[in-house]
Order: C-alpha cells, then sequence, then structure tokens
C-alpha cells in the first residue's frame, strides 16, 4: 500500500508537469501580450494560452463564421477565437464594461484584424443574449458571471446553429468545483450547470482540462 501511494503521487507530478507544458504550448504574439498585461494591469482574469489555443481550435473546426462572446475582456479570448474563424467572420463581444472593450479593440488591430472583423456590445450579457438572432452563431463562448452560467447555456442553446459550439470558461473554479467543502453559489451554480451539460439530450459534451478548466459542447443536430 506504501508503495502504491507512492506511485499515484508520482503519477500525479507527472500529469501536472505535462498539463503545465500543455497549457504554455501556444506560442504569443505582441499582440496577445499587450492584450494580457493590460488585463493583469485592470486586476482582471484572462483565458491561459492553453486555453486560447482550444478556442482557435474550436473555431476553425466549426468553420466559424458568427461568433457570440460574454465577457469581453482585453482582448485575449477574442482574438484566439479571430484566428480561429473565417477571414469574413464577425467576433459578437458583449461586456459590462466599454472602457474594456476600448483596450480590446486597440488589441484587435494589434493583431492585425479590421474593425468590421468585431461588434462590440456593451451591457449586461442577460439583457444583450435576447437580441441576437436564432441560430445564427456558431459558436458561443462564456467567460461572464458564474452566476449566470445556466442562463448563458439557455440562451446560447437558441442562438447556436445545429452542430454549433457552446464553451464554458472557468469550470474549476480554482479547485473548488470538486472540493467537498462549503463553497460559495457561484460554485454551486457551475456545479449545476456541469450536470446540466452533461445530461442534456441537445448536447455532445466535454470537459477539457486547460486553464481553469473548459467546458465544451456541440449542439446536436
Amino acid at each position: 500500500m506504501r508503495q502504491l501511494r507512492g506511485q499515484e503521487r508520482a503519477i500525479t507530478a507527472n500529469r501536472q508537469t505535462s498539463w503545465s507544458f500543455a497549457d504554455a504550448f501556444v506560442a504569443e504574439d505582441e499582440a496577445l501580450r499587450w492584450a494580457r498585461e493590460r488585463a493583469r494591469e485592470a486586476g482582471l482574469p484572462s483565458v491561459s494560452p492553453g486555453t486560447g489555443g482550444a478556442l482557435r481550435l474550436l473555431a476553425a473546426t466549426a468553420d466559424a463564421k458568427a461568433v457570440a462572446e460574454i465577457g469581453t475582456g482585453t482582448g485575449v479570448s477574442g482574438i484566439y477565437l479571430l484566428l480561429g474563424m473565417r477571414p469574413d467572420g464577425v467576433l459578437t463581444t458583449v461586456d459590462l464594461q466599454p472602457e474594456r472593450q476600448q483596450l480590446a479593440k486597440t488589441a484587435f488591430r494589434a493583431a492585425g484584424f479590421a474593425g468590421n472583423r468585431a461588434r462590440f456590445i456593451p451591457g449586461r450579457a442577460l439583457d444583450v443574449l435576447p437580441r441576437l438572432a436564432d441560430g445564427g452563431y456558431d459558436l458561443v463562448f462564456c467567460d461572464g458571471d458564474r452566476l449566470e452560467y445556466l442562463d448563458y447555456l439557455a440562451e446560447s442553446l437558441r442562438l447556436l446553429r445545429p452542430g454549433g459550439l457552446v464553451c464554458f470558461e472557468g469550470v474549476f473554479a480554482d479547485g473548488r468545483t470538486v472540493d467537498s467543502g462549503a463553497q460559495p453559489a457561484e460554485v454551486q451554480r457551475v456545479r449545476e450547470l456541469l450536470r446540466a451539460v452533461r445530461e442534456s439530450q441537445e448536447l455532445v459534451p466535454s470537459l477539457l482540462p486547460v486553464g481553469d478548466g473548459l467546458l465544451c459542447a456541440v449542439r446536436r443536430g
């Protein structure tokens, strides 16, 4: 038994090293580094390079022309999404803070994207999303208020075309999602989201161990 515990520790250490390597695998250019630094200055979280790489891959796999993003931040995730989208694709990005969106606009320009590649909508996501077109999106990326994640899921099912993708950032909640101790309401909501996505007959789900956890699902045709 003592030897087994030692083996488990070794396996865990190897996995942690491998996950760290995978999460840092994607190289970032000056525009991404600039956007990431602005996020740090503002005290905002931004997606890890591994999460960004996954979003870029998913957008490219979906041949995405229309993507909706909840939580513009300073543009880190938006750049990754645009990099994966079709050259004529448009990112619709929503955020409560217009000043953050101004920083994202600067980052998008620095990354070489024309102004018509992104549509910035300031406001609360649950006020904005109902105004977007039914079945008009190839991918919806959710990185907003975790307390609203279940509501984002309901809106995403309406917004996505058959075969479209929905992704939720931060579902590990810094390890609190699987912690058996008492947790705040936002973690409880994330657990509810995970159950809802896993049990939905409308979705084909997967949980990717990148960054702080990326929950992805394809809407069935």
